[in-house]
């Protein structure tokens, strides 16, 4: 079974900085393509930031690039979201996903990831 644990949600003040960290089980030998998604109170799930297997493609959302840097180390089975210059704006439940097999190039559609990590609270205060 495939399983995405996330990491490293937490409080930070506006202009800080946070990293994320999504280890993910049950996936030796398959190639697939990762993004992190966030959700505020009231919102839909917007898309953040995808990359490829190799990660050598990278997919970011307007409202954080150059801010927002995802990365993956497949020999440790994780992926990361580093956030610098974080905002009040970017306070959300931060979501960690995979495609399936097969699928290594990133996608901005929630619809385009079949497994999930259970969210992790990212709150930037003023």
């Amino acid at each position: 079974q495939v399983q995405l644990v996330e990491s490293g949600g937490g409080l930070v003040q506006a202009g800080g900085s946070l990293r994320l960290s999504c280890a993910v089980s049950g996936r030796t030998f398959s190639s697939y393509a990762m993004g992190w998604f966030r959700q505020a109170p009231g919102k839909e799930r917007e898309f953040v930031a995808a990359i490829s297997w190799s990660g050598g493609f990278t997919l970011n959302a307007e409202s954080v690039k150059g801010r927002f840097t995802i990365s993956r180390d497949n020999a440790k089975e994780t992926a990361y979201l580093q956030m610098d210059s974080l905002k009040p704006e970017d306070t959300a439940v931060y979501y960690c996903a995979a495609r399936r097999s097969g699928f290594t190039m990133p996608s901005m559609a929630a619809g385009g990831y079949d497994y999930w990590g259970q969210g992790t609270q990212v709150t930037v205060s003023f």
